[in-house]
């Protein structure tokens, strides 16, 4: 079973750099272009969202497909409040980004590492690795973050992946 991906794509990156334009052409992914066209009650990848994606959100991927947005950071905090309306916002816990803008930075993660970061949480490894196959930087994204992917993959819900991403996190101040 492989999961519904939905991005919500608004047009504003060098279009041969996007990533969600590029899992689209291998018909990976669906681009829509409104808010409106956002599946109801489809789980959004939200980072402002105050629940973290868990394997407990599997029935409602399967139901209703997984969406993210990829727009600038400007727009996201005017488009989530519309988007919320329509879908489930979940964080996704930490994880390393490895694409060539945000290599190496925490929660910067691009569409397509999002993407294949949900499918695993869920359930669906072999859908995540798909996705990142198609990029040539791929492969690290999935080296990088194969622990802490597994870790919250084996969770039972959304505090246990904050269980664990605290782990990763390590002692605050």
């Amino acid at each position: 079973m492989t999961l519904r991906l939905v991005v919500y794509h608004v047009s504003q990156d060098d279009p041969k750099k996007n990533t969600a334009r590029k899992v689209a052409r291998f018909e990976m992914a669906e681009l829509v272009d409104r808010v409106n066209r956002i599946p109801r009650g489809a789980l959004l990848l939200d980072p402002f969202a105050e629940q973290a994606l868990s394997p407990a959100d599997r029935a409602d991927a399967e139901r209703c497909g997984v969406v993210a947005l990829d727009c600038s950071w400007k727009l996201a905090e005017e488009v989530f409040p519309e988007a919320r309306s329509r879908a489930q916002p979940r964080a996704l816990p930490y994880l390393l980004a490895t694409n060539p803008v945000n290599y190496g930075k925490a929660f910067q993660l691009s569409t397509v590492e999002a993407l294949a970061a949900a499918c695993w949480i869920l359930g669906e490894r072999p859908q995540a690795e798909a996705l990142m196959s198609k990029f040539g930087w791929g492969h690290t994204f999935v080296e990088t973050n194969a622990n802490p992917l597994n870790d919250y993959a084996s969770s039972r819900n959304s505090a246990e992946v904050l269980r664990h991403q605290a782990e990763y996190l390590g002692p605050t101040s």
